[in-house]
């Protein structure tokens, strides 16, 4: 019964009570090589490369997005000198200061202090007041926008009161006006501001204007009363003489009338 349940015992095969199984990665049989110099020149001839197009790239695909960008600042920078332009239009004095930072706490104040005189503080870039000054008869106003500058704008000449206020603000700089259609330096705003005001020069303009025509009619005059006056003065010398002439004459006869 046994042999016939299975082999003999010692034809079974044998297994070791031990055994060792490899696991993990394969064994690396190739490492890094440097490609030989001659095949680098050769791979360096045969490189490919892709010829230039006549024209460049951007002048044959326009972007889209960066046109609607530029379109989009261009309308605001439209708008912007447009609001240059009405500033210099519309107002018959336009300071140009040179602006440094300082408190919003101080700007406030000027800004209220130049309001009383009826004069508006306007932030301006030079991208956007140069175009217009160069196409303006403001032209030789453009050296004076190199730095930061903001105008000061007014409908009326109130150049002494705006001197007042800047003397305050060491901050803001005067560099020139144009004041009635006249570009000025500082010097000249300050020289302006000295001068009377329009009534104050109307008043002295028609004095003198009067004073001519009655000194003219004086001149006329003195000779016509001169003449008289020795006319006058010969007539009553004339008349002097007469009755001293007269007197002896009408003594005469009384004498000789005596004597008989």
């Amino acid at each position: 019964m046994a042999a016939l349940s299975g082999p003999a015992p010692w034809r079974r095969g044998w297994l070791p009570a031990l055994q060792l199984v490899r696991r993990g990665s394969k064994a690396v049989t190739r490492h890094w090589k440097a490609m030989h110099f001659q095949r680098q020149k050769l791979m360096a001839v045969t490189e490919y490369i892709a010829p230039r197009p006549a024209v460049p790239e951007r002048c044959l695909a326009p972007r889209r997005k960066v046109e609607e960008e530029e379109e989009e600042e261009y309308g605001y920078a439209r708008l912007l000198r447009q609001q240059v332009e009405e500033a210099f239009r519309d107002n018959r004095m336009i300071a140009v200061c040179q602006y440094n930072s300082m408190p919003g706490e101080d700007m406030v104040l000027m800004r209220h202090y130049l309001r009383k005189h009826n004069i508006e503080v306007k932030f301006v870039l030079n991208e956007i007041v140069r175009p217009v000054l160069s196409q303006s008869r403001y032209k030789n106003l453009l050296p004076l926008f190199v730095s930061r500058n903001i105008l000061l704008v007014s409908p009326e000449t109130k150049a002494k009161e705006m001197l007042r206020v800047l003397k305050g603000v060491p901050q803001v700089n005067l560099l020139g006006a144009c004041i009635d259609d006249t570009i000025l330096s500082r010097q000249g705003v300050e020289n302006f501001a000295k001068l009377p005001s329009l009534e104050t020069s109307r008043g002295q303009t028609l004095g003198t204007l009067a004073l001519l025509p009655s000194q003219t009619c004086s001149m006329l005059q003195h000779a016509a009363a001169h003449l008289a006056a020795l006319l006058e003065g010969h007539i009553h010398q004339l008349q002097a003489g007469a009755g001293e002439t007269g007197s002896p004459a009408g003594t005469e006869p009384a004498q000789s009338s005596g004597t008989q």
